[in-house]
C-alpha cells in the first residue's frame, strides 16, 4: 500500500492535520503539515482550524495539543509513545515533592503529563526556557521539573539556584563527555552543537548549544562543513536538506555504537506511515482527558505560549 499517497488524501478529506517531530522517521517528516520542536508544534496546534489531528510525536505532545483543542479529535499513531522524561516525573510523586517547597513556582519542562501541567504554573520548551525564567523577578523561588539537565543549564546561564526534579531523557543523558573527546579527535574541524537536555559535561565541550530548532538554524547560518550533533538522529534529516553541501555526524556513546542503535528515542520511532493510516481509518488512540485536567493544564501551557 502507497501509506503517504493514502494519507494525503485522508487528511484532506477529513479535514485533518499531521504534526510531526524532528525525531520521526524522514518519511514521516516529508508529509508533515507541520514539522517542527515541541514549541513550534504547540504553536501550531493552538491556530489550527482542522477538525482532526494526528500527533507523529509522543504521548505528552498529543497531551499539549489535546489540552489546546479540547473540542477536536487528536489522535496518536501508537499510544506506547511515551517519553522517558516525562515518565521520570508521576505527578502524584512530584505533588508530595512541591509540598516541601509551598512558597516555590514550579516551571515545568513540556517534556511531562498532563497532570504534571496541572500542577505548574508555566510550562516552558527548551527554545524558550531561558526567556521564561528571566521573567521571574530574581529573588523568585522556582522548583524546575523534570529535566535536571536543562534546569542545570538554565541555572548556569541565569545565575539561578533553581530547585531541580531529578529527572532525564534517556537519548541525551546517555550521551558520554569521554565519547565526544574521542570524537572531536577524529573530527578536528567539526563544531559539536548540542541539546540543553545533555549533562553538564557534554555541554562544556559545545560550541553551540540550543533547541533542536535553534541547532538547525546554527547550521545554516554557521560556516562551518562539518558538525558533530549531540541529539536524536532524526534531526540529521532535516539538517542535511537545509544543508546538502555540509557533513553531520551524529554524536552517541560508546554502547550504542557497538549495537548500531545510534542515538535514536525508541519511542519517537514507534510513529510509522502504517500507523499513521490507521488513524485516520480507525479513529485509533485517541486522546481523552477529563475536563478538570485540561482546565488547570492550560493555564500553564497558555502563560508558556504567552510569553514566547
Amino acid at each position: 500500500m502507497d501509506y503517504k499517497e493514502l494519507i494525503l488524501k485522508l487528511k484532506e478529506e477529513q479535514n485533518a492535520v499531521l504534526l510531526a517531530h524532528y525525531y520521526t522517521y524522514p518519511e514521516i517528516q516529508d508529509i508533515a503539515d507541520c514539522l517542527g520542536d515541541s514549541l513550534a508544534l504547540a504553536q501550531y496546534a493552538q491556530k489550527t482550524n482542522a477538525d482532526k489531528i494526528i500527533f507523529a510525536g509522543v504521548y505528552f505532545m498529543a497531551e499539549t495539543a489535546k489540552i489546546l483543542n479540547p473540542d477536536k479529535k487528536v489522535l496518536i499513531p501508537d499510544a506506547k509513545a511515551a517519553c522517558s522524561l516525562a515518565d521520570s516525573c508521576k505527578a502524584e510523586d512530584f505533588a508530595e515533592f512541591k509540598k516541601m517547597y509551598p512558597e516555590h513556582k514550579v516551571v515545568s519542562y513540556v517534556n511531562c503529563s498532563a497532570e504534571m501541567k496541572a500542577l505548574s504554573d508555566v510550562v516552558v520548551t527548551s527554545s524558550n526556557a531561558v526567556k521564561i525564567v528571566e521573567s521571574f523577578k530574581k529573588d523568585e523561588k522556582i522548583i524546575f521539573a523534570p529535566d535536571r539537565n536543562l534546569g542545570d543549564y538554565i541555572n548556569k546561564l541565569t545565575g539561578r539556584n533553581m530547585i531541580l526534579w531529578d529527572g532525564c531523557c534517556h537519548v541525551h543523558n546517555s550521551l558520554m563527555a569521554k565519547d565526544i573527546v574521542e570524537l572531536r579527535k577524529k573530527y578536528p574541524d567539526a563544531e559539536l552543537i548540542a541539546h540543553p537536555e545533555c549533562t553538564n559535561m557534554v555541554l562544556q565541550f559545545a560550541d553551540f548549544i540550543g533547541s533542536t530548532t535553534q541547532l538547525l538554524a546554527y547550521t545554516q547560518k554557521s560556516s562551518s562543513k562539518s558538525f558533530i550533533v549531540a541529539t536524536e538522529t532524526g534531526i540529521l534529516h532535516k539538517m542535511q536538506a537545509l544543508n546538502p553541501d555540509k557533513k553531520f555526524i551524529i554524536a552517541s556513546s560508546s554502547d550504542n555504537y557497538k549495537s548500531c542503535s545510534c542515538n535514536d528515542c525508541q519511542y519517537m520511532k514507534l510513529n510509522t506511515l502504517e500507523k499513521i493510516y490507521n488513524c485516520f481509518v480507525s479513529d485509533e488512540n485517541e486522546i481523552i482527558l477529563s475536563k478538570e485536567i485540561i482546565e488547570k493544564a492550560k493555564i500553564s501551557i497558555l502563560k508558556m505560549l504567552e510569553l514566547s
